[in-house]
């Protein structure tokens, strides 16, 4: 077999093998085409249209370039929204990594029933967000709710949790603080479990024992993770939106109004989908800046 013959063969050989990788991926290619970038692309062209009940009849969304925009910028509840959104994350990633840091740290340590217990925690993350969010606001009741009836046998008053403008925030954030906290736990153990215990018998020689291991070998090794588990977090809590629903519905006052919210209220109640379009693209740039320090910060990790 002369070397020109061999030539053409593996060249064959070569195409075949990139026909076969191709094929594995165009199932996934084309599912992210038709449910991922069309919505996006659809969702885009919206928001430069006059897109609202009447399009359905006529079929007409005429062409309003960045009117709608303007529009978003200039309603009153548009920079309220924005401050709750970021009081909401800011409020939200910071309680659920301090309370999952230190529930990791505590099932760390060998204790009976730790594997039940954490079982046990991973159960709001399995809810759906919906139900939780209606037995929270069961719980939250100023009248009939258990916390309430709590406070008063301790001969408190009843706090208005859901009922006031200045507690329904915090109120919110607390209850999404318990969705997300097992999530940080999962993680931040799953961390925890990779550091070499040589480390801490290595440092406890040196007299790193307590706060000093934990600033200085813990921290440090569980850097590329605390990392993942924050960017993750904080993408996730911006398109929150089951939660508030279930306990506000965005009120008291427009109290807990956030970009999300805003966005399903004027996509599905007011029915300007090209309005509630430009909402949701606003908090999908906000959300890429976040995704884009995720995938840089990942490869990080994986790197170290």
């Amino acid at each position: 077999m002369t070397s020109a013959t061999i030539v053409p063969s593996s060249r064959r050989h070569k195409r075949r093998e990139e026909l076969a990788k191709a094929l594995f991926l165009a199932p996934a290619a084309i599912f992210i085409a038709l449910y991922f970038g069309y919505p996006i692309v659809k969702n885009v062209v919206m928001s430069f249209q006059e897109y609202n009940t009447r399009t359905f009849f006529t079929g007409e969304a005429p062409w309003v370039a960045l009117d709608n925009y303007a529009t978003v910028v200039k309603s009153q509840l548009f920079w309220p929204a924005m401050r709750n959104t970021a009081l909401f994350t800011l409020g939200s990633i910071v309680g659920q990594f301090i309370i999952g840091m230190g529930l990791a740290l505590f099932f760390q340590r060998r204790f009976p029933l730790s594997g039940f217990l954490r079982a046990m925690l991973l159960l709001p993350w399995l809810l759906p967000l919906i139900v939780g969010s209606a037995s929270w606001r069961s719980i939250l009741d100023q009248d009939g709710g258990v916390l309430n009836t709590v406070l008063r046998a301790f001969g408190l008053d009843g706090v208005p949790w859901l009922t006031s403008p200045d507690v329904a925030l915090i109120a919110v954030i607390l209850v999404n603080i318990w969705v997300g906290v097992p999530f940080n736990v999962t993680l931040l153990y799953g961390g925890l479990q990779e550091i070499p215990t040589e480390l801490y018998e290595a440092g406890s020689l040196d007299g790193a024992t307590g706060w000093k291991a934990f600033w200085h070998i813990t921290v440090p090794n569980l850097r590329p993770v605390i990392s993942v588990v924050l960017v993750l977090g904080v993408v996730y809590t911006l398109k929150v939106l089951d939660i508030i629903l279930g306990l506000t519905d965005g009120g008291p006052a427009n109290a807990t109004q956030t970009i999300a919210v805003r966005s399903y209220q004027t996509s599905f109640i007011d029915f300007d989908f090209g309005i509630g379009a430009a909402y949701s693209n606003i908090l999908i740039v906000i959300s890429l800046v976040f995704a884009a320090i995720y995938l840089r910060t990942n490869r990080k990790a994986v790197d170290e």
